[in-house]
């Protein structure tokens, strides 16, 4: 994985305390199947074995936003942020961000996603916010990078709150194995300068980066240009906020020389490209994007696929009319920057390799011809992200199998649909 490289091959995994002990390599057509079978086994059946899925940019908070009466202009981004979310998330309480929790968790399971970066934001109920999440991922043995979403727009005491939220997630998961922090923030158009030197303190002490929108609709940059007379990205980097541990979300209204600052320290960009066509805010440039900025997939809190996310920039670059040859390219691009930025939180995040932390997932793809290190993107795009996830084995510990969770949900399934109509009905009485 490491040079860009994939070797498929047929085998069997044997793993144990959390661990790939040896992959044995085995010849598919003289295989015997239901010899194998043993009770403590998972049979893959001759399926694709992957690493895990990452979303590098979640809202788990939004989970529950589903079927919501709504009163108020949404015909563009910025009205779309007021009419809905900027309401939405003042009425969040502890309970609201355990249930989204819950349901993102569990989605996420099944779609063989076991890494996930996640942007929190509850501006009212901001202590103990990130606690709450990173609970819930303990309990399904998922890991996760978070952050809770500061800004300025809800007034100083509710900016204090995202400040102090920050600061005490990042202090007491400095040592964390599973749960790692880092600092959220909305986009330069919600910032005051002082949350801007207040966030670089934290990136200085914590040695850790920033997660932020970046340039998701025009309106962050006309803002911040009316407000600071700088675009967003010359403002991040002018700060010290802008290193390669930091995450920028969706990048699509970027100016060349915003390319040349990000490229040069080295931040990733993630895209998201269901929710930039669901709030109409344009996509990304592809072809523009310089070929040194590390690119990866999130889902903005749409769903729990970031594989879908990938697929859709595929048939994006094809639509624009980018080759097969460059698309297939830059898909390869992606996939191994999400496998190296990862390790920026996670350095032991595997590779699938004796010794490797037991790890991966089983997608319900039996390559119907043979699999190949040349042609293994075109079944990547056209087969193995298409099908549903079979198990998922996350240190050394069964999740999923056989399209089956392993743990019982049903507790987690009551308090979603209670707190879901919680919501509804005070988002309802506030309207």
């Amino acid at each position: 994985m490491e040079n860009n490289s994939i070797k498929p091959v047929f085998g069997e995994i044997s793993f144990s305390n959390g661990k790939i002990a040896e992959i044995k390599e085995l010849k598919f057509s003289s295989f015997d199947f239901k010899s194998r079978r043993e009770k403590d086994a998972i049979d893959a059946g001759g399926r694709v074995v992957t690493i895990p899925s990452i979303n590098f940019h979640d809202h788990f908070y939004s989970r529950l936003a589903k079927g919501l009466m709504l009163k108020g202009p949404m015909d563009n981004f910025h009205n779309i942020l007021k009419t809905l979310w900027w309401k939405f998330d003042l009425l969040l309480d502890d309970e609201m961000t355990r249930a989204s929790a819950q349901m993102a968790a569990m989605e996420s399971i099944r779609n063989g996603v076991t890494y996930i970066f996640d942007h929190q934001s509850s501006p009212g109920a901001a202590e103990g916010s990130l606690e709450v999440i990173s609970e819930t991922l303990n309990e399904c043995g998922l890991r996760g990078v978070l952050g809770f979403e500061i800004t300025d727009r809800n007034g100083e005491s509710n900016a204090v709150g995202g400040l102090k939220e920050t600061e005490r997630f990042l202090k007491d998961h400095s040592n964390d194995e599973n749960i790692k922090s880092i600092i959220g923030l909305h986009a330069s158009f919600t910032l005051f300068d002082s949350s801007l030197e207040n966030a670089k303190i934290f990136l200085d002490k914590y040695e850790t980066g920033i997660h932020i929108h970046l340039c998701e609709d025009k309106i962050d940059s006309q803002i911040t240009r009316e407000k600071y007379n700088k675009l967003p990205t010359e403002r991040l980097a002018g700060s010290g906020l802008l290193n390669d541990k930091s995450i920028l979300a969706h990048g699509i209204h970027l100016s060349k020389k915003e390319f040349e600052i990000i490229a040069e320290r080295g931040s990733a960009l993630v895209f998201n490209p269901d929710s930039n066509m669901n709030n109409a805010v344009g996509l990304p440039a592809f072809v523009d994007i310089p070929y040194e900025i590390p690119m990866l997939c999130g889902t903005d809190g749409m769903n729990s696929n970031p594989d879908k996310s990938l697929k859709q920039v595929f048939l994006l670059c094809r639509h624009s009319g980018m080759s097969f040859e460059k698309t297939f390219e830059l898909i390869g691009k992606i996939y191994f920057n999400q496998a190296r930025f990862v390790k920026k939180y996670f350095p032991d995040f595997p590779s699938i390799h004796p010794g490797d932390r037991a790890d991966f997932i089983i997608r319900d793809y039996i390559p119907p011809t043979p699999l190949l290190k040349e042609n293994f993107w075109g079944h990547f795009i056209y087969g193995i992200v298409e099908r549903p996830v079979h198990s998922v084995i996350q240190d050394g510990k069964s999740l999923m199998n056989n399209f089956r969770l392993t743990k019982d949900f049903e507790e987690y399934n009551r308090n979603i649909k209670e707190q879901g109509h919680r919501l509804y009905n005070k988002l309802r009485d506030n309207y």
